[in-house]
Parts: C-alpha cells; sequence; structure tokens
C-alpha cells in the first residue's frame, strides 16, 4: 500500500491580503475547501494510506482546522519557516520529516494541497496524484491550466520606450504555437526523495508533470477583489458543476 502525506501549509497574516487563510469563503471557513476535497479524496482511495497534516504559525487556523477536522495533525511551524522569503520547499521539507518522525513511516509521496484554491474538486485531487504514480520518472506532478494567452504570439515584455514579443516567431495565429499552461499552484503532488534531498529550494531542478483542471475554478487570491471574483465564480458553479457542488456540501458542520 502506497504512502502519502498531504500538506495544508499557511502563514499567519498576508502583505498582499490580510489574513487571507482565516477567510469565510461562501459562507464556510476557507480552509474547509481543501479539507472537503482531501477527504473526499481519501474515501475514493482506499488502497492509499493517507495522513494530513497543517503546518501554520497561526493559533487561529489551526483552531478553525481543528474543530470540524480533528484527525489533521497540528504542526506548529517555527520562527525561522515564518518569513516572506522563507521557500515553501521548506515548509514541505519541514512537515515530511515532522511527521514522517511521528508516523514512525516513510511516505512515498507529499501532496500540498493549496488554502487560496478553494475550487478544486475530488476529482483534480485523484487526478495529480494518479498521474505522479503512474509516472515513476516524474520528480513533481503539479496543476496547471490550459493558458488563455501565449508569449509567442500574444503577449508583449517593456523594452525602455516601447513593447517587443516576450517570444519572437513566426506564428501568425495562436493555434500555430506551442502549447502552454498557467501553473495554478492548487496541487502539488512530489516523490519523497527528490523532496528530501533538494537544497536548492527550486521546483525546476526535477522532472515535472502536468495535471489540467478547469481555468475558470483558480484565481490567485492575492486581494480582495480577487477573492470576491473567486466567491461570484464559485456560486456560478455550484449551480452548473456536480464536481464542485459535491466539494461545498461535504464540508463538516
Amino acid at each position: 500500500m502506497k504512502r502519502l502525506l498531504i500538506t495544508i501549509c499557511g502563514r499567519a497574516g498576508s502583505k498582499g491580503f490580510k489574513n487571507k487563510n482565516l477567510k469565510t469563503f461562501c459562507g464556510k471557513p476557507l480552509v474547509y475547501y481543501t479539507l472537503s476535497a482531501a477527504t473526499l479524496f481519501i474515501q475514493r482511495m482506499p488502497e492509499v494510506k493517507v495522513d494530513i497534516c497543517l503546518n501554520t504559525d497561526s493559533a487561529l487556523l489551526a483552531e478553525i482546522v481543528a474543530a470540524k477536522y480533528p484527525e489533521v495533525t497540528y504542526l506548529p511551524r517555527g520562527e525561522a519557516l515564518g518569513g516572506d522569503a522563507v521557500p515553501k520547499m521548506a515548509v514541505f521539507q519541514d512537515s515530511l520529516a515532522r511527521m514522517e518522525q511521528k508516523a514512525g513511516c516513510t511516505y512515498d509521496y507529499l501532496m500540498d494541497l493549496d488554502i487560496t484554491s478553494p475550487l478544486r474538486t475530488a476529482k483534480d485531487v485523484a487526478c495529480a496524484y494518479r498521474i505522479k504514480d503512474r509516472r515513476q520518472d516524474l520528480d513533481l506532478v503539479f496543476s496547471g491550466t490550459e493558458a488563455r494567452r501565449n508569449p509567442y504570439f500574444n503577449m508583449v515584455r517593456a523594452a525602455g520606450d516601447h513593447v517587443e514579443k516576450v517570444i519572437e516567431s513566426p506564428f501568425t495565429a495562436r493555434q500555430q504555437a506551442p502549447a502552454i499552461y498557467d501553473i495554478n499552484a492548487s496541487i502539488y503532488v512530489f516523490r519523497r526523495d527528490f523532496l528530501a534531498a533538494n537544497t536548492t529550494g527550486i521546483l525546476w531542478d526535477g522532472k515535472i508533470g502536468l495535471s489540467l483542471m478547469k481555468d475558470t475554478g483558480i484565481l490567485d487570491i492575492d486581494s480582495e477583489e480577487d477573492f470576491e471574483m473567486m466567491e461570484i465564480i464559485a456560486e456560478y458553479l455550484y449551480k452548473h458543476d456536480p464536481d464542485f457542488t459535491e466539494v461545498k456540501e461535504n464540508i463538516r458542520g
């Protein structure tokens, strides 16, 4: 039986959007959407032994999680891992080492689910896991969406007093350009040994695979406006897409 560690990581406060991890989203605590998707995944994958941990320096976030999801192991985050400049890889590694010590086991994979991606379905989680489990040559699988803009065709960069193509190309139509994807930071699935041995904090040191998600389901929540827009999108999806509705209805309490 494969062993998977699911991590949920959140710092106290936020420079771009204050206390975003503590927000209420469509009537429920934001973090509960991630926990709901994770528990649905666990229900459907009995062949995988899964542990969930919360790595945070926010006592309030820990209380919110413990109130409805007591099975989640709380890992108080040390001060050294609390700064803006700390790479997330260091937090993943800290979670992995502490959980392996607590559980007395070695995990096969670590999966991180970002709190600020509430519009993630159980199918999205399962898809990312299965891609990694099938592809032992991959060090990491992360989620992404088909990009609406393409740097080969319809994106530009500042060049002094004018703008230029991001990448020079002969293409006259977007369909001619290579397929481009946006990384949405919703799901990361690491091969355990790659994560444990990483010393640079850089994802691109490994061989990476992509798991596609619905593009309208994810925005980067960096402001109050982003958050409000996500709620509008969510209400539409909850009315029209049962995979998203399922996650909301599965939230405890």
